[in-house]
């Protein structure tokens, strides 16, 4: 979500990348709040931390770090920017319960970008 968002309102000051450590599919939960606010990820891909072995980076923006969840470090930034969200795909709930967590956490990301970016 936070690589969707960031695009959609910063595309013409960075080249943004998101990447994990244990890539995965696309969560349609993710698709379906970002779509509520006009932001596309669709054709997104999750993409692993080593397809970015050896490349230098400006800044590397980490969002992990949850309750209970460490960051990996990912060398190659010349700058390191952190704000811990909480996972909403770990979220233990109904369909409702979940996306609701997911607006949140998309929100939360989003006013994190207004202020830091």
């Amino acid at each position: 979500m936070a690589e969707g968002l960031l695009k959609s309102t910063h595309s013409d000051l960075y080249d943004v990348y998101s990447a994990g450590t244990d890539p995965g599919t696309l969560n349609q939960f993710a698709v379906k709040v970002l779509d509520e606010v006009k932001v596309d990820i669709s054709m997104n891909q999750s993409k692993s931390l080593k397809e970015f072995e050896g490349v230098e980076f400006d800044y590397v923006v980490t969002v992990c770090g949850g309750e209970g969840e460490s960051c990996p470090f990912f060398p190659g930034g010349k700058n390191y920017i952190h704000q811990s969200f909480e996972d909403p795909a770990v979220f233990d709930g109904d369909g409702d319960e979940i996306i609701t967590v997911f607006r949140r956490v998309r929100d939360e990301i989003g006013e994190w970008i207004k202020e830091t970016f």
